[in-house]
Parts: structure tokens; C-alpha cells; sequence
């Protein structure tokens, strides 16, 4: 599918001109700052200089003095505490974090991640009941919790205490917790709102270590598992969660825990790790343990302190990553077809498919693939205990979440973002469903939102990249939501050679413009240019700018997005 090309907005220029001379930069690369908004030299010295030191007081956060102090007395008092975490890898990597730091503690902690099966997402009644049943009378949560005023509610008439430590936006009514941490509270006068459910762990440690003068390297020690939630879950890497992303792949490519030291060894990258690496690598491999198995085995193998253990336990997450992929294969496969036999579906603005056979725990990886050939509003359904349940998908500038408001009135239940959510409905609702949502949807989108898009930061000029450019560059990461690998394009370059197909629908091109050095490129999925691409024929690129390694030579290299034929 042909994509748009969007270069970015222009700027100020003489906020360009500034930053350009103030930190001797070639002007594309300033340009690229003030679109960022790092306009003036002391924003650009905290860009490229994250501090640990500039991490907002944990104590700036609504409820977080009454959270330390249900702690200590819970401590003081040998009162037993449950860690209860969502099953995803942010749930997983907050419950390792907060167990692991209040061990050091006290002996009277066990960790609790619902089964996401037998009990769905979020506070489950299961689980309240666990805790009262074993003597807890504390129950700190971790990535969910916000919305679950009832089962809040049922826990106290239980003398079971939560400290809910969330990041997902409240409702209109707060749950009746001892402490509510979630910066998107309405009343919350915390500087950043964007932080990881795992990052609401490693603030409630900060805190505590900071009350009682523990060793900064308490809580720091776990900067890892707060990147890889980071990344995971795809939260914006600006301000704070830039600073604890820059120090956990520090700590990642350096010292990482034992448990994700195996995992790096098992996936066979264990080394030189990006954001987008974690994406793709180790979030998957995490996530799969909930998805096909139980999720307590990834927060096991994040606790291991001993190496073997650790590979042990990374290995068996391994398998059930291979056994996710299988998964994930064949229910895609299935689903195309299912798509592609049917002019109905095809000419449809939305994808709605159905099969009761489905596995629950991939259909959100398989509602992602279908988006990524259809590139429109996609919804993946199953049958689970007894209703059939949802994953959904959207793409760029559409609302999902008010489209399914608008068919609220044939699910059970519904709740995400406007980019991603899950659902619940009656079986006999679906064909009516995938109609009115068909109808939502068709009444409210663009072509031009239907059709995927590259955003471009800058056009330059193959001569303007040398070792300088891309040393600051890459200081600019690390990268994710707002603030991605800068896309640059390239107007009127020629093949130095012939293009050759490489992989799998690959392509591999060497270019050049007048006055510039040749430069390689990798275009991956672009093996259909091959032919279109002549010697002497000017064309166009759009790439991101990569180092690529081989047998210990550096190399500059073009990740090539896009090719437009002049």
C-alpha cells in the first residue's frame, strides 16, 4: 500500500539559527530540535545530557505521603503485603520492582498477577479473596486498579487495604483505596503525566528510600525494568521517562538483572540494545508468558538472582514465545483468508472477523498485522468463557474508543484508548455489531486517514551526513513516541549500482547525489522498486539513519522507508 509523505511543518528560523549556532550543529539537525521544542542551549543540555538529579520529587504526587505511610506501618506491624500486577510486561516488570525493593525490607511479602483467563484484567475478586483468605491486609496494585471502584469496595468490607499505583486515566469516581498514585488524576499536581505503570513502582521506592535515607542504588538498581516497560508500553520517552530510559539502557547494555540477562542470552542479541530492540526482543518474550501460559513465570524469571535460575526460566519463557508465534501465525494466515475470500470484507473501512477457535492471547498481535496489510479500524474476536471477547486496533488520527462508544449499547463491556482496546459482547451480537461499527466508522473517516503515512523531519541533502551528523544524531535518543529516529528525505539521488533483492521482499540499493559519497541502504519490504530503479533515473528516498556493524567495522546505513520514481 502506497504511503503519504508528510514533511513536517516548518519552524522559526531564527529559533533554528540560534540552537544551530549555539551548539555549532548542521541546521537540519537544529530544526529537528525546535520542532521537538528544544529552542534555547540550557533546553538542549538537558536533551542531550539526561540527569538522574532532575527526576521530579516522588512526593509532588497525590497520596504518595498517605501511600509511605500505610508502608511503614504494614512493616512496623509485620502485617503481611500482596504485590497484585496486571500480565503484561508493564504489570510484570512493576510487581518484580516493587517486590523486589520491599523484600529488602520485610519477609512477610508474596507477589499476585491474576490469571488472565479465569479472571480478565485488572482487581479481580479472585484475588482480593486470595489475599484475605492467606492474611494479607495489604494489597499494593500495580498497573491497573484505577477503575475498580466495586471490587475496591468489596476488599474494605474485607479489612483488605490497596494502595493502587496506576497510569491509566480515572474515571469520574476514584476508587475508596488507602492511596491513589496515578498522575492523571484531575487533583495530582505531579510535573509528568506520562509515566509507565512500572515507573508508579520506582517512584513509590524513590519515595520511601528518600524518607528514610536509604542508598540512592535501592531503587536505582531497578532502571532496567522501568526501561523495559517504557518500551514495551509504548509511552511517550520525553521528560522524565526519557531521563529513566536513557539510564535503564544504560543498565541494560552494561549490568542488567540476572532474569533479563538471560532472556538477551536466550534471544540471542546480547548486546547494543535500542528502545526499539526491547520492543521487539524482550517485550514479546515477556509478554508471552500471560499470553499462553500463567504471567507469575515472567515475574520469576525478573526476580532470579542466581544465573541459572535465571536461564532456566528465560528458556521456558522462550518456548512459550515460540509457542505465541505459532499462534500468531496461523490465526493471521487464517484471518486473511478469511478477509481476502470475501469482497464484502475487503471493500469494507473497517476489518471485523470472527472464529470462536482463536486463541485469546494473540488476538491483539494478529489485530495489529491485519491493520498493518488493511490499514483501517481492525477488530479480532474470539470466543472466551462463554462471550466472545475483542481486541481492536486503529490507525493514525481516528478515534477508536468513540466509535465504540457509539455501539456501546451491544457490548458488555469495552475500555482502551484511542488506539488500542479490548471488548466483551454476547455471541448473538457480533454480526450486529461488526455492522454498526462498519456504519460508525464509515460516516466519520477520511480517505487520506485510511491511507498509512510517513512522517517526514527534514529533506537534506546526502552530503550533509558525515561522522558529526550522526554522533549528534544519535544523542538524540533514545527513541519512541514523541520523539522517534528522526525520518529525513532525499530528493534526486541515483543508483551508484544496480538495486539487488535481498530476504524476503527485500531490497538492497547503493546511492549517491553530485558531491556526496555513496551510501548503502537496506528497504525493507521494497523489493517492488527493483525494476522501477534504472541507473541515470532520479528518484526519491525517505529513510532513517543507522550504524550498522559487521565483523567490527562501522558503517553508516539508510533504513529506507519509502521510494518515490521522479
Amino acid at each position: 500500500m502506497e504511503k503519504r509523505w508528510v514533511l513536517a511543518s516548518d519552524c522559526n528560523d531564527a529559533a533554528i539559527t540560534k540552537i544551530a549556532e549555539q551548539l555549532n550543529i548542521d541546521r537540519s539537525l537544529a530544526q529537528i530540535l525546535v520542532q521537538r521544542n528544544i529552542c534555547d542551549f540550557d533546553q538542549a543540555k538537558d536533551f542531550f545530557r539526561p540527569d538522574l538529579d532532575h527526576l521530579h520529587d516522588p512526593f509532588l504526587m497525590k497520596d504518595m505521603d498517605v501511600a509511605i505511610a500505610r508502608i511503614e506501618t504494614a512493616l512496623s506491624n509485620h502485617e503481611k503485603i500482596l504485590i497484585y500486577g496486571d500480565y503484561d510486561v508493564d504489570g510484570t516488570t512493576s510487581v518484580a520492582l516493587a517486590f523486589s525493593f520491599f523484600s529488602q525490607l520485610t519477609k512477610n511479602i508474596e507477589y499476585y498477577i491474576p490469571d488472565r483467563y479465569l479472571e480478565g484484567y485488572g482487581i479481580s475478586t479472585v484475588g482480593i479473596d486470595y489475599a484475605n483468605e492467606n492474611g494479607f491486609s495489604l494489597i499494593i496494585a500495580l498497573d491497573c486498579g484505577i477503575k475498580s471502584i466495586d471490587k475496591i469496595d468489596y476488599a474494605n468490607t474485607l479489612g483488605v487495604d490497596f494502595i493502587i499505583c496506576d497510569h491509566h486515566l480515572p474515571g469520574d469516581e476514584l476508587p475508596q483505596a488507602i492511596a491513589v498514585l496515578d498522575p492523571k488524576r484531575s487533583d495530582c499536581p505531579y510535573p509528568f503525566k506520562e509515566l509507565a505503570g512500572c515507573g508508579i513502582g520506582f517512584k513509590l521506592a524513590q519515595a520511601y528510600a528518600q524518607k528514610h535515607q536509604l542508598p540512592k542504588e535501592t531503587y536505582l538498581q531497578y532502571l532496567d525494568l522501568v526501561m523495559v516497560s517504557i518500551a514495551a508500553d509504548i509511552v511517550p520517552v520525553v521528560g522524565e521517562n526519557r531521563i529513566l530510559a536513557y539510564y535503564g539502557l544504560k543498565k541494560l547494555n552494561t549490568n542488567p538483572c540476572e532474569g533479563l540477562r538471560a532472556l538477551m542470552e536466550v534471544s540471542g542479541k546480547t548486546e547494543n540494545y535500542s528502545i526499539t530492540d526491547v520492543v521487539f526482543t524482550l517485550g514479546p518474550r515477556i509478554n508471552a508468558a500471560g499470553r499462553i501460559d500463567h504471567a507469575k513465570h515472567a515475574v520469576a524469571m525478573l526476580l532470579c538472582q542466581v544465573d541459572g535460575n535465571a536461564l532456566e526460566q528465560s528458556e521456558l519463557i522462550n518456548l512459550k514465545n515460540t509457542e505465541r508465534k505459532t499462534y500468531d501465525q496461523d490465526i493471521t494466515r487464517e484471518a486473511l483468508a478469511l478477509i481476502g475470500e470475501s469482497d464484502i470484507l475487503i471493500n469494507k473501512k473497517t476489518t471485523v472477523v470472527f472464529n470462536e477457535n482463536w486463541h485469546k492471547g494473540v488476538i491483539g498481535i494478529v489485530a495489529s498485522r491485519l491493520t498493518e496489510k488493511y490499514y483501517r479500524p481492525t477488530i479480532v474476536l474470539t470466543k472466551s468463557n462463554g462471550h466472545v471477547a475483542g481486541s481492536c486496533r486503529s490507525v493514525v488520527g481516528f478515534d477508536l474508543y468513540e466509535a465504540l462508544s457509539g455501539c456501546a449499547d451491544l457490548l458488555d463491556q469495552y475500555g482502551g484508548h484511542k488506539f488500542a482496546a479490548g471488548l466483551t459482547m454476547q455471541q448473538h451480537n457480533v454480526d450486529a455489531f461488526a455492522d454498526k461499527f462498519e456504519e460508525i466508522v464509515s460516516a466519520s473517516i477520511t480517505e487520506e486517514l485510511l491511507t498509512p503515512m510517513i512522517r517526514i523531519d527534514a529533506e537534506i541533502e546526502l552530503a550533509q551526513i558525515d561522522g558529526k551528523f550522526y554522533r549528534v544524531l544519535s544523542q538524540m535518543g533514545p527513541f519512541g513516541p514523541e520523539n522517534m529516529a528522526p525520518i529525513f528525505v532525499t530528493h534526486n539521488v541515483y543508483l551508484a549500482q544496480h538495486a539487488m533483492a535481498v530476504g524476503q521482499n527485500h531490497l538492497k540499493i547503493n546511492i549517491k547525489q553530485q558531491n556526496s559519497p555513496i551510501f548503502e541502504g537496506i528497504a525493507f519490504g521494497l523489493a517492488e522498486f527493483q525494476n522501477l530503479l534504472q541507473p541515470k533515473v532520479p528518484f526519491s528516498v525517505c529513510y532513517t539513519l543507522e550504524e550498522n556493524v559487521w565483523r567490527d567495522k562501522k558503517r553508516l546505513q539508510l533504513n529506507i522507508k519509502g521510494i518515490k520514481v521522479n
